[in-house]
């Protein structure tokens, strides 16, 4: 386990954990994960087919749905293997650079992911507050920049990363938090000058997940505003619970996302099963959850996903 390259610092690999040291978990995790990784896959690829090709479903707020689902496709595939190596073949090795792509990848679409949330909610303060010009402000070029944007954000962002970790010396073992590489879990296994990561990673949080939840934030202070000026009680329901969605899945996002960077900046020890647990609703609970809450929310999209299952049938 410490084997080590003397010219560059650097371990060949990293031991992966998270729940794996809990007894038996490879009995029950590995079919858990494995199908969790299923329902992640089939609701996602199902929600990108039904918006390209369902006519009813060509709206931005979709649109937006549908580059969130390919988000969490990116986010679940970047993690498929080395966690299915952990719980189904034992295997907790991965090799350093394996290590770094795969924390570039997993950054990159949870940052990807956050920007198009935003964008979601910039889409229902539009509806809510300014409906008659929805469809002029909204276009569908707009829709794909915003997409883009918060694509090209995330790799942008997130692409110094792996250099940066890559200069550091490693003196502090090989093992990690989680069954995947995450970069505030690597570089707490770095020594030398790790200042200009830890900054970094600040900037980070600061400028992409928390401005993005800040913004959230405020978007939904003046859309309960102008709910509040709807003159009906059945009025400001409807505007309300075209909602409900979207801001369940930001508590689910960013509750998680929070808890993680705070454990791993402050000072205190959290037991090291809080750090899986809390990592694994982070990766796997929202992609899972994303497709199923606007299926069962969404009317348009439950006439979509029945409309698909007849015309196969048929």
């Amino acid at each position: 386990m410490s084997e080590f390259n003397t010219t560059a610092f650097q371990p060949s690999f990293f031991v992966l954990t998270g729940l794996h040291r809990l007894v038996g978990s490879r009995l029950w995790l590995g079919p858990l994960l494995s199908l969790m990784y299923i329902i992640t896959m089939v609701g996602n690829c199902t929600v990108i087919y039904s918006v390209r090709k369902e006519r009813s479903l060509q709206e931005p707020q979709y649109h937006f749905l549908s580059m969130l689902a390919g988000a969490d496709i990116v986010l679940s595939v970047s993690t498929l293997f080395s966690v299915h190596k952990v719980f189904i073949l034992g295997i907790c090795e991965i090799a350093f650079d394996s290590c770094l792509a795969q924390l570039f990848f997993i950054h990159t679409s949870s940052s990807m992911s956050s920007g198009i949330l935003l964008a979601m909610a910039f889409d229902h303060f539009v509806a809510i507050t300014n409906p008659l010009k929805y469809t002029t402000i909204l276009t569908s070029s707009r829709v794909t920049n915003m997409g883009l944007a918060a694509l090209l954000r995330g790799i942008a962002l997130m692409t110094p990363l792996p250099f940066l970790l890559k200069q550091l010396p490693f003196c502090k073992g090989q093992t990690l938090s989680y069954s995947y590489c995450l970069h505030p879990d690597v570089m707490k296994l770095a020594c030398g000058q790790v200042r200009i990561n830890i900054l970094y990673g600040l900037v980070l949080v600061i400028f992409s997940f928390e401005a993005d939840f800040l913004l959230i934030a405020i978007s939904y202070i003046l859309i309960f505003q102008a709910v509040l000026h709807i003159a009906s009680r059945e009025g400001q329901m409807k505007a309300l619970n075209t909602c409900l969605s979207h801001i369940f899945i930001v508590f689910i996002y960013y509750g998680p996302l929070l808890a993680i960077t705070v454990m791993h900046r402050i000072s205190i020890r959290s037991p090291p099963i809080a750090h899986a647990v809390l990592g694994n609703i982070y990766l796997f609970m929202p992609p899972m959850l994303n497709p199923i809450v606007y299926s069962l929310k969404t009317k348009q999209i439950r006439v979509a996903l029945r409309k698909s299952c007849k015309i196969q049938g048929s």
